[in-house]
């Protein structure tokens, strides 16, 4: 993709690396009125609602909330050993002893509100508390609260960048009622940043199309990828991708499904679709090999849950009766 950052694990252009974000409904946007469900199941799936909100409650601050709390896009957690970390459960955020930069709510998991927090570039995390990537923290915290962590990501960095009104200087304001940054000199509305990149899975036949970008950390292939560009429709940026990248015109391009990734901004918009030859002519700047493979010669693969596996797995699904043996 011309004019987009270099293909990397942390940016969805070229082949889609990322870990799992996971799917779209592991955090079910609904209004509760919608849950029409027999008993037991409900339960289950409230315990996974979130509901996004920008005023924070009125309330005496002690009730138990999850925080947020960001230095850079490090988190703050309590680590349980190698394999699991939490995120801080506190009533209020001075029982954290955490000097806040800059707060927002987000809304309530399950019922518990949810806060983002900035704190300085040298504050030292309290007793018992790490600052670790978020994205090493897949897999060792709730994937309902990964997600809300992405979320939060999302809205710490915005808030951060823009401090100042991008059209004349000025100091900006919250705006009231919506998630947005107000200049208050020249009207300037600024929402969160959200880059919208496509992937797609093609097929021809029973053989899948996967390739390999230049800064992988390892011989892993995947799907392709990029960002949408400016006055583009998501299906001409597929066919435009896939086009530079392997020298492939597509055919019956179908919607598959979505997810975000919060490295620092995008949301995956997944795609399915065929081809009506076969030949590959690889780019030679983000694609380094790209090749045609059965269900049962597949090379290493995306991580499950993340988008990239899932549409591998949607194929696998039509075209292998055994479960692969790849995490």
């Amino acid at each position: 993709m011309e004019g987009a950052p270099p293909c990397a694990p942390a940016i969805p252009t070229g082949v889609a690396t990322q870990p799992a974000i996971g799917p779209a409904n592991t955090i079910r946007l609904t209004d509760p009125t919608d849950l029409r469900l027999q008993d037991g199941v409900t339960d289950i799936l409230m315990d996974r609602i979130f509901v996004s909100a920008i005023e924070p409650p009125e309330e005496d601050g002690q009730a138990a909330a999850w925080w947020f709390v960001f230095r850079g896009m490090e988190l703050l957690v309590a680590e349980r050993g190698e394999q699991e970390a939490e995120i801080p459960l506190h009533g209020d955020l001075a029982d954290l002893t955490v000097p806040p930069v800059r707060q927002n709510y987000l809304g309530a998991l399950s019922g518990r509100h949810c806060y983002a927090v900035e704190v300085d570039p040298d504050f030292a995390p309290p007793q018992g508390l790490a600052f670790r990537g978020l994205r090493s923290l897949y897999g060792r915290i709730a994937d309902e609260l990964f997600v809300v962590a992405g979320r939060a990501a999302q809205i710490v960095e915005w808030d951060r960048t823009h401090q100042f009104c991008g059209r004349c200087g000025a100091p900006t304001e919250y705006a009231p009622g919506e998630r947005a940054k107000r200049c208050p000199r020249c009207g300037l509305i600024s929402f969160p940043r959200l880059s919208p990149a496509v992937i797609v899975l093609i097929e021809r036949g029973d053989r899948v199309l996967l390739a390999r970008g230049r800064d992988f950390p390892e011989a892993m292939y995947s799907t392709l990828a990029g960002f949408v560009e400016p006055g583009e429709a998501l299906e001409e940026a597929v066919r435009r991708e896939v086009r530079e990248e392997v020298g492939i015109e597509l055919t019956d391009i179908r919607y598959f499904g979505s997810q975000p990734w919060p490295f620092p901004h995008s949301l995956m918009i997944g795609f399915t679709a065929t081809c009506a030859t076969d030949e590959i002519t690889i780019d030679g700047r983000e694609i380094v090999d790209a090749a045609w493979f059965t269900a049962d010669t597949l090379p290493p693969i995306p991580p499950k849950l993340s988008i990239a596996r899932m549409l591998i797995d949607s194929y696998l699904a039509k075209h292998r009766e055994e479960p692969l043996g790849q995490p």
